[in-house]
């Protein structure tokens, strides 16, 4: 089966992270180029060291690389700013764009939600650590009930939490919550992100509480408990931390939510999870940052064994 080429922006965690997994654990994806700003970053020498073509000139650097001829995806991981400006050149230049920083220019894409819905579009969005954590238990839910409000409290280590994570903060709020929403079903969604200066580090920790309307609890245990096993096929840290917890809210007590000026009666469904990353570059208590390169390898491979698979028709 021939490779399809990607290269990678942004020299930081996430994309060090991403690069590594390319290299281990890929069967269809061959690594390009790497691309950075800084030529003494970590990122950039680790790539030098493991025979990948580099870059220190940004996007431009990578356009007048002989080898940005034959890349089919590029993934970006740099910061939301700066990706509008790269996708309208990778568009421009025909190369599909796997966006690993808030911006949403394209269509948002949680691999055990909709991994296959948008593998021919030309730039997808990764939405946040704290949304692919985090919607697919709020999608587990709505398939089974009407979830009316979801709010999800993200709690990553500090030391997890690089530049581009401190910067993106507000971003990373309002493309979580509208994620939420969209991808998850819930009727309105709210995103907090907690940095954790605990030490030692703590790992990934992420609450969903969803209020919804009458419905089968056994049933939305269920389905949360496929859910986790689907998402624990591309990352195994994934995990319950204990069973889902279900408060009945009656009638004649109805829970406000300020934010939809309304009252509802139901079920509060309470689901706690940890995520702990798989340490191929970064520590283990990062998996806010692994859950994202491995969303987006995913997702990568989907898209390309799409593009083989019209090659040889």
């Amino acid at each position: 089966m021939p490779d399809t080429h990607v290269a990678i922006i942004g020299t930081g965690n996430i994309g060090t992270d991403l690069m590594i997994k390319v290299l281990r654990l890929s069967r269809v994806l061959k690594m390009s180029a790497f691309v950075g700003i800084d030529a003494a970053s970590e990122g950039l020498k680790r790539a030098e060291r493991l025979g990948v073509a580099t870059t220190a000139r940004g996007i431009e650097g990578l356009l007048a690389m002989p080898q940005f001829e034959h890349v089919d995806i590029v993934f970006d991981a740099t910061s939301a700013s700066a990706h509008g400006h790269h996708a309208a050149i990778l568009k421009a230049h025909g190369k599909i764009a796997i966006d690993l920083t808030p911006a949403a220019v394209g269509p948002y894409v949680v691999p055990s939600v909709n991994g296959d819905a948008c593998l021919d579009e030309p730039n997808v969005n990764m939405v946040t650590c704290g949304g692919q954590a985090t919607i697919p238990i709020v999608a587990a839910i709505s398939r089974v009930a009407r979830v009316h409000y979801a709010e999800i409290v993200a709690s990553i280590a500090s030391k997890s939490a690089g530049p581009g994570t401190r910067a993106n903060i507000d971003e990373f709020t309002e493309t979580t919550a509208r994620a939420i929403a969209e991808l998850g079903g819930a009727q309105r969604g709210k995103a907090i992100i907690v940095l954790n200066p605990a030490e030692p580090p703590l790992i990934m920790r992420d609450t969903v509480y969803c209020l919804t309307g009458d419905a089968d609890t056994a049933a939305i245990a269920a389905s949360i408990d496929t859910m986790v096993a689907e998402v624990r096929k591309y990352v195994p840290g994934y995990r319950l931390k204990q069973q889902v917890q279900f408060e009945r809210i009656e009638a004649a007590s109805p829970l406000r939510i300020p934010e939809m000026d309304a009252a509802f009666s139901g079920w509060k469904v309470s689901t706690f999870l940890e995520v702990q990353g798989a340490a191929h570059y970064l520590p283990a208590y990062a998996g806010n940052l692994d859950i994202m390169t491995s969303a987006a390898l995913q997702t990568a491979e989907k898209i390309a064994l799409r593009l083989q698979a019209k090659a040889a028709a």
